[in-house]
Protein backbone atom coordinates (compact mmCIF):
# COMPACT_ATOMS: atom_id res chain seq x y z
CA UNK A 1 0.00 0.00 0.00
CA UNK A 2 2.63 2.47 0.87
CA UNK A 3 4.84 1.71 -2.70
CA UNK A 4 0.85 2.97 -4.23
CA UNK A 5 0.96 6.05 -1.97
CA UNK A 6 4.13 6.78 -3.51
CA UNK A 7 3.57 5.74 -7.12
CA UNK A 8 0.44 8.01 -6.93
CA UNK A 9 1.73 10.75 -5.36
CA UNK A 10 4.68 11.26 -7.57
CA UNK A 11 2.59 10.77 -10.71
CA UNK A 12 0.35 14.13 -9.01
CA UNK A 13 3.61 16.01 -8.33
CA UNK A 14 4.48 15.65 -12.20
CA UNK A 15 1.15 16.21 -13.34
CA UNK A 16 0.53 20.08 -11.80
CA UNK A 17 4.61 20.71 -13.20
CA UNK A 18 2.85 19.69 -16.50
CA UNK A 19 -0.02 21.89 -16.04
CA UNK A 20 2.00 24.60 -14.49
CA UNK A 21 4.45 24.07 -17.61
CA UNK A 22 1.39 23.97 -20.08
CA UNK A 23 0.40 27.68 -18.95
CA UNK A 24 3.82 28.89 -19.20
CA UNK A 25 4.17 28.37 -22.65
CA UNK A 26 0.83 29.37 -23.53
CA UNK A 27 1.36 33.02 -21.97
CA UNK A 28 4.89 33.20 -23.89
CA UNK A 29 3.54 32.15 -27.10
CA UNK A 30 1.03 34.45 -27.11
CA UNK A 31 0.95 36.98 -30.42
CA UNK A 32 3.34 40.08 -29.32
CA UNK A 33 4.55 38.32 -26.21
CA UNK A 34 2.90 38.07 -22.48
CA UNK A 35 3.38 42.12 -22.05
CA UNK A 36 1.39 42.51 -24.82
CA UNK A 37 -1.41 40.28 -24.00
CA UNK A 38 -1.56 41.53 -20.71
CA UNK A 39 -1.82 45.50 -22.19
CA UNK A 40 -3.74 45.23 -24.62
CA UNK A 41 -2.96 45.64 -28.48
CA UNK A 42 -3.22 49.00 -28.29
CA UNK A 43 -0.76 49.86 -25.98
CA UNK A 44 2.14 51.96 -26.72
CA UNK A 45 5.75 50.75 -26.95
CA UNK A 46 6.93 52.26 -24.23
CA UNK A 47 4.37 50.58 -21.89
CA UNK A 48 5.21 47.42 -23.47
CA UNK A 49 9.19 47.95 -23.04
CA UNK A 50 8.68 49.37 -19.48
CA UNK A 51 6.33 45.97 -18.62
CA UNK A 52 8.45 43.44 -20.42
CA UNK A 53 11.40 44.75 -17.55
CA UNK A 54 9.42 44.60 -14.72
CA UNK A 55 8.52 41.79 -15.15
CA UNK A 56 11.65 40.17 -15.83
CA UNK A 57 10.46 39.07 -19.23
CA UNK A 58 13.56 40.46 -20.71
CA UNK A 59 15.76 37.63 -19.21
CA UNK A 60 16.47 34.58 -20.98
CA UNK A 61 13.29 31.86 -21.24
CA UNK A 62 14.97 29.58 -18.97
CA UNK A 63 15.66 32.04 -16.29
CA UNK A 64 11.80 33.10 -16.60
CA UNK A 65 10.99 29.73 -16.70
CA UNK A 66 12.65 28.50 -13.42
CA UNK A 67 11.75 32.06 -12.05
CA UNK A 68 7.90 31.15 -12.91
CA UNK A 69 7.92 27.42 -10.86
CA UNK A 70 9.51 28.86 -8.06
CA UNK A 71 6.75 31.49 -7.95
CA UNK A 72 4.17 28.70 -8.44
CA UNK A 73 5.64 26.80 -5.80
CA UNK A 74 4.94 29.41 -3.34
CA UNK A 75 1.72 30.25 -4.63
CA UNK A 76 2.68 33.47 -6.22
CA UNK A 77 0.72 34.49 -9.12
CA UNK A 78 1.61 37.91 -8.64
CA UNK A 79 -1.11 41.19 -8.29
CA UNK A 80 -4.36 41.61 -10.01
CA UNK A 81 -4.17 44.96 -11.90
CA UNK A 82 -7.95 45.11 -12.07
CA UNK A 83 -8.76 43.67 -8.47
CA UNK A 84 -5.75 45.63 -6.83
CA UNK A 85 -4.81 42.64 -4.70
CA UNK A 86 -2.69 39.35 -4.88
CA UNK A 87 -4.25 36.89 -7.85
CA UNK A 88 -4.01 34.00 -5.19
CA UNK A 89 -6.23 35.84 -2.76
CA UNK A 90 -8.42 36.52 -5.21
CA UNK A 91 -9.04 33.10 -6.15
CA UNK A 92 -9.44 31.45 -2.70
CA UNK A 93 -12.15 34.43 -1.69
CA UNK A 94 -14.31 32.95 -4.50
CA UNK A 95 -13.32 29.08 -4.00
CA UNK A 96 -15.40 28.56 -1.16
CA UNK A 97 -18.95 29.49 -3.18
CA UNK A 98 -17.46 26.77 -6.19
CA UNK A 99 -17.00 24.24 -3.33
CA UNK A 100 -20.15 24.88 -1.96
CA UNK A 101 -22.08 24.42 -5.79
CA UNK A 102 -19.91 21.60 -6.53
CA UNK A 103 -20.75 19.73 -3.25
CA UNK A 104 -24.06 20.37 -3.35
CA UNK A 105 -24.48 19.20 -6.89
CA UNK A 106 -22.40 15.82 -6.17
CA UNK A 107 -24.55 14.88 -3.24
CA UNK A 108 -27.43 15.33 -5.28
CA UNK A 109 -25.49 13.45 -8.38
CA UNK A 110 -24.57 10.70 -6.15
CA UNK A 111 -27.69 10.49 -4.48
CA UNK A 112 -30.11 10.29 -7.33
CA UNK A 113 -27.53 8.27 -9.56
CA UNK A 114 -27.19 5.52 -7.44
CA UNK A 115 -31.31 5.09 -6.49
CA UNK A 116 -31.74 4.89 -10.42
CA UNK A 117 -28.46 2.66 -11.60
CA UNK A 118 -29.56 0.20 -8.51
CA UNK A 119 -32.92 0.04 -9.40
CA UNK A 120 -32.22 -0.29 -13.65
CA UNK A 121 -29.64 -2.71 -12.38
CA UNK A 122 -31.85 -4.93 -10.24
CA UNK A 123 -34.72 -4.81 -12.80
CA UNK A 124 -32.74 -4.43 -15.89
CA UNK A 125 -34.71 -5.56 -19.48
CA UNK A 126 -37.83 -3.84 -17.38
CA UNK A 127 -39.69 -1.42 -18.07
CA UNK A 128 -38.14 0.96 -15.22
CA UNK A 129 -34.50 -0.16 -16.91
CA UNK A 130 -35.40 1.62 -20.28
CA UNK A 131 -36.63 4.15 -18.92
CA UNK A 132 -34.02 5.25 -16.57
CA UNK A 133 -31.64 4.67 -20.08
CA UNK A 134 -33.49 6.57 -22.32
CA UNK A 135 -33.40 9.70 -19.11
CA UNK A 136 -29.96 9.58 -18.56
CA UNK A 137 -29.05 10.04 -22.30
CA UNK A 138 -31.36 12.60 -22.53
CA UNK A 139 -29.91 14.29 -19.42
CA UNK A 140 -26.28 14.05 -21.20
CA UNK A 141 -27.64 15.36 -24.33
CA UNK A 142 -28.97 18.71 -23.30
CA UNK A 143 -26.04 21.48 -22.76
CA UNK A 144 -26.34 23.02 -19.01
CA UNK A 145 -26.33 26.27 -20.25
CA UNK A 146 -30.06 25.63 -22.13
CA UNK A 147 -30.86 23.48 -19.00
CA UNK A 148 -30.29 26.58 -16.64
CA UNK A 149 -32.23 28.97 -18.85
CA UNK A 150 -35.32 26.31 -18.96
CA UNK A 151 -34.76 26.05 -15.24
CA UNK A 152 -34.69 29.95 -14.46
CA UNK A 153 -37.68 30.26 -16.93
CA UNK A 154 -39.87 27.79 -15.73
CA UNK A 155 -39.40 28.04 -11.98
CA UNK A 156 -38.00 31.60 -11.05
CA UNK A 157 -40.33 33.48 -14.12
CA UNK A 158 -43.42 31.39 -14.07
CA UNK A 159 -43.87 29.21 -10.99
CA UNK A 160 -41.99 31.92 -9.02
CA UNK A 161 -40.93 29.69 -6.25
CA UNK A 162 -37.28 29.54 -6.64
CA UNK A 163 -35.09 32.65 -7.47
CA UNK A 164 -33.14 32.87 -10.37
CA UNK A 165 -29.52 34.18 -9.58
CA UNK A 166 -27.60 35.24 -6.68
CA UNK A 167 -26.38 33.96 -3.20
CA UNK A 168 -27.73 34.06 0.64
CA UNK A 169 -30.10 31.74 0.79
CA UNK A 170 -30.30 27.48 0.75
CA UNK A 171 -32.87 28.47 -2.18
CA UNK A 172 -30.23 30.44 -4.46
CA UNK A 173 -28.07 26.79 -4.15
CA UNK A 174 -30.97 24.79 -5.56
CA UNK A 175 -30.88 26.03 -9.46
CA UNK A 176 -27.66 25.88 -10.10
CA UNK A 177 -26.61 22.99 -8.09
CA UNK A 178 -29.54 21.18 -10.36
CA UNK A 179 -28.05 22.26 -13.15
CA UNK A 180 -24.52 21.10 -12.47
CA UNK A 181 -25.85 18.28 -11.01
CA UNK A 182 -27.72 16.93 -13.99
CA UNK A 183 -25.00 15.43 -16.67
CA UNK A 184 -23.02 14.17 -13.62
CA UNK A 185 -26.56 12.17 -12.43
CA UNK A 186 -26.73 10.40 -15.73
CA UNK A 187 -22.74 8.89 -15.44
CA UNK A 188 -23.03 7.82 -12.40
CA UNK A 189 -26.84 6.01 -13.06
CA UNK A 190 -25.67 4.35 -16.04
CA UNK A 191 -22.26 2.95 -14.50
CA UNK A 192 -23.56 1.47 -11.41
CA UNK A 193 -25.93 0.13 -13.50
CA UNK A 194 -23.40 -1.43 -15.64
CA UNK A 195 -21.83 -2.58 -12.44
CA UNK A 196 -24.20 -4.19 -11.01
CA UNK A 197 -25.66 -5.72 -13.93
CA UNK A 198 -21.61 -7.21 -14.46
CA UNK A 199 -21.58 -8.02 -10.94
CA UNK A 200 -24.77 -9.77 -10.76
CA UNK A 201 -23.45 -12.24 -13.58
CA UNK A 202 -20.17 -13.35 -11.78
CA UNK A 203 -19.82 -16.83 -10.50
CA UNK A 204 -20.09 -15.83 -6.81
CA UNK A 205 -23.22 -14.34 -7.15
CA UNK A 206 -24.56 -17.68 -9.45
CA UNK A 207 -23.36 -19.56 -6.81
CA UNK A 208 -25.02 -17.76 -4.16
CA UNK A 209 -28.10 -17.98 -5.66
CA UNK A 210 -27.43 -21.54 -5.85
CA UNK A 211 -27.27 -21.94 -2.07
CA UNK A 212 -30.86 -19.99 -1.87
CA UNK A 213 -30.28 -16.41 -1.63
CA UNK A 214 -32.41 -14.19 -3.69
CA UNK A 215 -31.19 -11.61 -5.84
CA UNK A 216 -32.23 -8.88 -3.21
CA UNK A 217 -29.61 -10.83 -0.79
CA UNK A 218 -26.83 -11.26 -3.51
CA UNK A 219 -27.19 -7.57 -4.43
CA UNK A 220 -26.88 -6.39 -0.79
CA UNK A 221 -25.00 -9.24 0.83
CA UNK A 222 -22.21 -9.20 -2.52
CA UNK A 223 -22.55 -7.52 -5.41
CA UNK A 224 -23.01 -3.67 -4.45
CA UNK A 225 -20.21 -3.51 -2.68
CA UNK A 226 -18.11 -4.74 -5.39
CA UNK A 227 -20.07 -2.43 -7.89
CA UNK A 228 -19.49 0.52 -6.35
CA UNK A 229 -15.71 0.32 -6.45
CA UNK A 230 -15.64 1.45 -10.04
CA UNK A 231 -18.33 3.96 -9.26
CA UNK A 232 -16.41 5.86 -6.45
CA UNK A 233 -13.40 6.38 -8.96
CA UNK A 234 -15.43 7.84 -11.48
CA UNK A 235 -16.89 10.20 -8.40
CA UNK A 236 -14.31 11.61 -7.38
CA UNK A 237 -12.90 12.34 -11.23
CA UNK A 238 -16.24 13.92 -11.89
CA UNK A 239 -15.97 16.33 -8.86
CA UNK A 240 -12.94 18.23 -10.74
CA UNK A 241 -14.61 18.36 -13.55
CA UNK A 242 -17.96 19.68 -11.34
CA UNK A 243 -15.64 22.64 -10.39
CA UNK A 244 -14.12 23.10 -13.73
CA UNK A 245 -17.02 22.86 -15.49
CA UNK A 246 -19.45 24.62 -13.65
CA UNK A 247 -17.59 28.16 -15.23
CA UNK A 248 -20.65 28.04 -17.73
CA UNK A 249 -22.98 27.52 -14.99
CA UNK A 250 -22.15 30.21 -12.61
CA UNK A 251 -22.29 32.52 -15.61
CA UNK A 252 -25.77 31.81 -16.07
CA UNK A 253 -27.14 31.81 -11.99
CA UNK A 254 -24.64 34.86 -11.68
CA UNK A 255 -23.05 32.54 -9.08
CA UNK A 256 -19.75 34.32 -6.90
CA UNK A 257 -17.27 31.34 -7.61
CA UNK A 258 -14.18 30.44 -9.51
CA UNK A 259 -16.32 29.97 -13.22
CA UNK A 260 -17.18 33.67 -12.75
CA UNK A 261 -14.22 35.50 -11.71
CA UNK A 262 -12.21 33.25 -14.75
CA UNK A 263 -14.61 34.66 -17.47
CA UNK A 264 -14.25 38.58 -16.13
CA UNK A 265 -10.56 37.56 -15.95
CA UNK A 266 -10.12 36.53 -19.36
CA UNK A 267 -12.20 39.08 -20.88
CA UNK A 268 -9.67 41.68 -18.87
CA UNK A 269 -6.94 40.07 -19.93
CA UNK A 270 -6.30 39.36 -16.00
CA UNK A 271 -3.52 36.78 -16.42
CA UNK A 272 -2.53 36.51 -13.35
CA UNK A 273 -5.55 35.65 -12.23
CA UNK A 274 -6.24 32.90 -14.40
CA UNK A 275 -2.83 31.44 -13.81
CA UNK A 276 -3.62 31.34 -10.17
CA UNK A 277 -7.27 29.99 -10.62
CA UNK A 278 -6.40 27.52 -13.46
CA UNK A 279 -3.54 25.59 -11.39
CA UNK A 280 -6.27 26.00 -8.45
CA UNK A 281 -8.79 23.71 -10.30
CA UNK A 282 -6.19 21.35 -11.71
CA UNK A 283 -4.53 21.45 -7.95
CA UNK A 284 -8.09 20.06 -6.94
CA UNK A 285 -8.64 17.83 -9.59
CA UNK A 286 -5.37 16.15 -8.75
CA UNK A 287 -5.84 15.87 -5.40
CA UNK A 288 -9.43 14.28 -6.10
CA UNK A 289 -7.61 12.17 -8.46
CA UNK A 290 -4.81 10.55 -5.51
CA UNK A 291 -7.77 10.29 -3.05
CA UNK A 292 -10.00 8.31 -5.47
CA UNK A 293 -6.68 6.25 -6.55
CA UNK A 294 -6.19 5.39 -2.85
CA UNK A 295 -9.46 4.59 -1.83
CA UNK A 296 -9.77 2.35 -5.06
CA UNK A 297 -6.98 0.19 -4.28
CA UNK A 298 -8.19 0.01 -0.20
CA UNK A 299 -11.52 -1.25 -1.48
CA UNK A 300 -10.03 -3.22 -4.46
CA UNK A 301 -7.12 -5.69 -2.92
CA UNK A 302 -6.24 -6.91 -6.92
CA UNK A 303 -4.72 -3.27 -7.25
CA UNK A 304 -2.70 -3.42 -3.24
CA UNK A 305 -1.50 -7.03 -5.51
CA UNK A 306 -0.68 -5.82 -8.31
CA UNK A 307 1.36 -2.82 -7.10
CA UNK A 308 3.32 -4.65 -4.70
Amino acid sequence: MTRVVLRRLASSVIVMWGAASLIFLIIRLAPGGPALVLLGPDAQPEEVAELTTRLGLDRSLPEQYLAYLWDVSRLDFGDSYRLGQPAMEAVLTRLPASLELAAAAAVIAVCVGLVLGLIAGYRRGGVVDRVTSALTIGLQAFPTFWVGIMLILLFALVLRVLPSSGVGTPAHLVLPAVTLSLPFTAIVARLTRSSLVEEMDEPYATTARAKGLTDRQVLIGHALRNSLTPVLTVVALQLGALIGGAVVVENVFAWPGLGSLIVSAVNNRDYAVVQAATLTIAGIIVLLNLLADLATARLDPRIRLGAA
